[in-house]
């Protein structure tokens, strides 16, 4: 069950990261319905890193984790790594929203629910992956 949620919340931050990069490179307004400020984000210099989308980042890191869960049970390499794997990955793309968390509530002063979504989303596989690791070391 726990390897179920977490492919949803691979699943659901890679939409996510792909409609952000959608929006960024074709230069569209984000459907944000008055719900945060999603143009003073996404227009930020913050929104890319050498001239690349962030989001483009995030949606290869979810699509990434997603491969490992999905073939985790087929391969003797990820049957061995996959849980630490989606871990590090995890913990990389969490600590690395809590900065642009911190962009967007202290220097931009606005708020992306599109990107609370994919920082939620990685919380959660975080989350996932730590319980999966607990019972993978406490059943050896």
């Amino acid at each position: 069950m726990l390897r179920n949620i977490g492919i949803a919340l691979a699943s659901i931050g890679m939409l996510d990261s792909i409609y952000l990069t959608w929006i960024k490179l074709a230069n569209q307004e984000a459907m944000c319905s008055g719900i945060g400020s999603c143009e003073a984000v996404n227009s930020s210099e913050y929104a890319t890193l050498a001239g690349i989308p962030i989001a483009l980042f995030g949606a290869g890191a979810f699509l990434v984790i997603l491969i490992f869960m999905l073939f985790e049970t087929r391969t003797p390499f990820l049957e061995e790594n996959s849980l630490m794997l989606v871990f590090g990955l995890s913990l990389v793309g969490v600590l690395y929203s809590v900065y642009l968390t911190y962009l967007e509530l202290y220097v931009l002063k606005a708020i992306c629910p599109f990107c609370v979504l994919s920082a939620v989303s990685l919380l959660g596989l975080l989350v996932v992956a730590s319980i999966r690791l607990r019972k993978q070391w406490s059943e050896s």
